[in-house]
């Protein structure tokens, strides 16, 4: 997916769609009052889980958007 911005044609990094999608899910899910502080808290349980040896979600979620 490429976004026209100026004389500029901005691509969307591989999985970053999925990520966000994930994060809009669970702050559906939660409601939480501090957004910014549930999505830093989100993203660090993900970064943990890749560093664990778990799945990669950017990785994952590239290839779900293939």
């Amino acid at each position: 997916m490429s976004i026209a911005y100026s004389n500029t044609s901005l691509r969307v990094p591989a999985g970053f769609r999925n990520l966000l999608e994930g994060l809009a899910r669970e702050v559906l899910r939660e409601q939480p009052i501090d957004v910014v502080a549930f999505a830093a808290q989100h993203f660090q349980k993900l970064l943990e889980q890749r560093e664990a040896g778990g799945i990669d979600p950017v990785a994952w979620g590239a290839m779900l958007e293939d």
